[in-house]
Order: structure tokens, then sequence, then C-alpha cells
């Protein structure tokens, strides 16, 4: 990041937000952020686990939150994971973190009327999880 010129809290910020934004149907990726802040700053480890965990699952939470406010009498059935959301409830945000079905996942629970708190749990546990094993790649790879 020397190249940038941008100090640990500026990269921790930039990461908090790919994180958060990451997480929405917005395109982005913030394991490629991650990587490359714990490269520069592998003294943010903490810090940078944190702050990823906590954006990202605040961006999911959104997306929660628009399935939540979707009227329930729109005929959602065929929205995308919402049997397997069904089927598991919250547990099944362990995989809200996966590319392609984890915003689904998201949408489908709040629109379920799933509970929040073993939403943002469960969501918060497997998207910790996913950069916890980035942020080892990034340490060995040092």
């Amino acid at each position: 990041m020397d190249w940038f010129n941008l100090s640990a809290d500026a990269s921790l910020g930039g990461l908090f937000l790919a994180s958060f934004l990451g997480a929405t149907l917005l395109p982005g990726g913030s394991e490629a952020v991650l990587f490359a802040l714990l490269r520069a700053y592998p003294e943010q480890l903490s810090s940078a686990l944190l702050l990823a965990t906590l954006g990202n699952t605040l961006g999911g939470m959104v997306s929660w939150a628009c399935g939540r406010w979707l009227p329930k009498w729109q005929r959602l059935e065929a929205l995308p994971q919402l049997e397997r959301a069904r089927r598991w409830g919250a547990p099944v945000l362990l995989l809200a973190w996966a590319p392609l079905v984890g915003d689904a996942l998201c949408i489908a629970a709040g629109w379920l009327r799933l509970h929040w708190l073993p939403c943002v749990v469960f969501m918060a546990l497997g998207k910790g999880a996913r950069y916890w094993v980035v942020a080892q790649g990034a340490l060995l790879s040092a």
C-alpha cells in the first residue's frame, strides 16, 4: 500500500466500505482489499477482521431488510434460495458470504420474516470465517 501512500487508518476505513458494499447487490471484492491491507499492515489483523466482518454483516442486513420490507402478499415464491431459507432458517445464513447465493439468502430470510438477531449472528459467523481464511492466506504469503 506504500505506492498508494495510504495510512493504516485510511486503509481500514476503505476495507469497511468495500466490505459493506460487497455484501449488497453492488459488485465488489472486499477479500482483495483485506488481502492487500494485511500484506501492507499485518499488525492490523484484529482490526481488519473486525471491520471487514462488521461491514459485510451490516451490508448483508441491508439485503435482509430489503427482503423484510417487501410486502408479504407479493408472489415471491420464485425468489432464489427461498426454499433453502425456509427449510434451514437462520443457520442457512452461514452461507451469506457465498458468491451468487449469499445475497439471495439474505433477501429470502428477510422476506420470510426470520428474526433479525439469529440472522445477524449466523451471518457474522459465516462472513467472519471467510475473512479469517483470507487473512491467513495473506499472512502466510508474506
